[in-house]
């Protein structure tokens, strides 16, 4: 076997000394396209696997199908670059998705899609590994990443090592931007993580017919995205929301503070935050995070947004709750307020009732939770309703404005009723569910819902 030579890119060296260190244990390279990620990824998972005798890796992406593709030809490219031949140095089963080398290591590609026969993903339960390279880690959940990190104990007492997991990807917003990106960007990314970020221009080793095409790229989101790694920009066009709409809102100013209302999601039982917003007109002016130790209380969450409402005048009319599951028992302590549930039919207007009949268009929403959010873009696009600074603190707001980023329509070029993605699919992709927004689209409620006309009868 030759000696291995490898003349790295600055950013690769960079991540190269985080994955040898005896600290870091999650490790993201992501930037643009052509940084040479997966490269560093096949490398690292074939340098350790010869070093260490008898140890087990796993290379995993969404798709075992485009892993085979793409990943595994870089992995062969690599171990062609460093003399390693297969048939000699290694063997490779397609079958079983398995490479073996003569020192007894092996290298297990896995397909890591989320499947609903499998939530918790028991089928990776058995494995022990001493390492993991996960490609293209923005597409798979933030649950299989915790699984495998959870895997990772293979010898490594017996080498001295410890638990490393790599991680390579593009910009997308989803659990990659919450857990890494952005508490890079911020300064504050917790101790044993990393988060590198590699471009293009820092590849050069990159054809410069790369760069122009990358730079070719009509769409400025994509060229975005995939040029200069910009991961504020989203080009998923079933989006409801850009995100020059999501800041704005908080520059706008409508308060109208002889119209209060609370909103409030309270369906969850503790398992996520339960938010409370107090709003004047069209203005979110606060929000209020009902406690910990009394959210399993339908009774005392509902005292306690009596408090509030009691505490800023709020009539109970102007009191809108999430009535879903829990959240109908605090709407039942609250005699008097609006229970919104998310799957009930939307509201039509007459003039929709009427084309509805006459078989003409009209916005055919699938549920009172898609028809509202649809209004909340409608109103956050005409700059109609405004979010005080001080409304969030600043983890609450960062969240608040990823989740509107998660709102989108579901099969968006297809024909009949309109729908968005699960809240199950964004908790796939954040890791949580989107209370905040959640909570926001309420209010949309009073605009979509009849207007009540009182009769005036004339005596004579």
């Amino acid at each position: 076997m030759a000696k291995i030579k490898w003349e790295q890119t600055e950013k690769q060296k960079e991540a190269w000394a985080y994955l040898a260190d005896d600290v870091t244990t999650e490790i993201v390279f992501g930037g643009g396209a052509g940084g040479a990620k997966s490269f560093l990824g096949c490398a690292w998972i074939i340098k350790m696997a010869i070093t260490y005798k008898g140890t087990r890796w796993l290379i995993g992406r969404k798709k075992l199908k485009r892993l085979k593709e793409t990943t595994l030809k870089t992995f062969f490219e690599v171990c062609h670059k460093w003399g390693l031949k297969q048939g000699v140095h290694f063997t490779y089963n397609a079958q079983d998705g398995l490479i073996k080398f003569i020192n007894k290591s092996e290298v297990l590609l896995a397909d890591l899609a989320h499947q609903p026969s499998d939530p918790n993903y028991d089928e990776l339960g058995s494995l022990e590994l001493t390492g993991a390279f996960i490609d293209e880690v923005n597409q798979i959940t933030f649950k299989a990443w915790e699984v495998i990190k959870s895997r990772i104990r293979f010898k490594l007492d017996e080498y001295g090592l410890i638990p490393k997991l790599l991680g390579t990807c593009n910009p997308s917003k989803g659990w990659v931007y919450t857990y890494f990106y952005k508490p890079f960007k911020d300064g504050i990314l917790e101790r044993g993580k990393a988060f590198i970020r590699a471009l293009a221009k820092d590849n050069p080793f990159i054809s410069k017919h790369y760069i122009a095409q990358l730079k070719a790229i009509k769409d400025k989101n994509t060229r975005e995205r995939l040029l200069n790694g910009n991961w504020e920009y989203d080009d998923d066009p079933a989006c409801l929301f850009d995100l020059d709409v999501i800041q704005d809102q908080f520059k706008q100013k409508v308060n109208d503070k002889r119209d209060r209302w609370l909103t409030g999601d309270v369906s969850r039982k503790g398992r996520d935050n339960m938010p409370v917003g107090l709003w004047e007109g069209l203005q979110l002016v606060k929000v209020f995070i009902i406690p910990y130790e009394i959210r399993s209380s339908t009774l005392e969450s509902a005292k306690y947004i009596k408090k509030l409402a009691q505490k800023y005048k709020v009539r109970t009319s102007h009191i809108i709750l999430d009535e879903d599951g829990v959240g109908g028992g605090v709407v039942d302590n609250i005699k008097g307020c609006i229970g919104f549930i998310n799957g009930s039919s939307p509201v039509l207007t007459k003039q929709d009732e009427l084309r509805k009949k006459r078989g003409e268009f009209y916005e055919n929403y699938g549920n009172l939770k898609t028809q509202c959010y649809f209004k909340l873009a409608e109103v956050m696009e005409a700059g109609e309703l405004g979010v005080d600074e001080e409304a969030f603190d600043s983890k609450a707001k960062d969240e608040y404005i990823e989740e509107l980023g998660q709102i989108k329509q579901r099969d968006v070029d297809k024909d009949g009723k309109i729908y968005l993605v699960g809240k199950d699919k964004i908790k796939e992709n954040i890791g949580r569910s989107p209370d905040y927004a959640d909570m926001v689209m309420m209010r949309m409620y009073s605009l979509v819902k009849p207007k009540r006309v009182l009769d005036i009868i004339t005596l004579e």
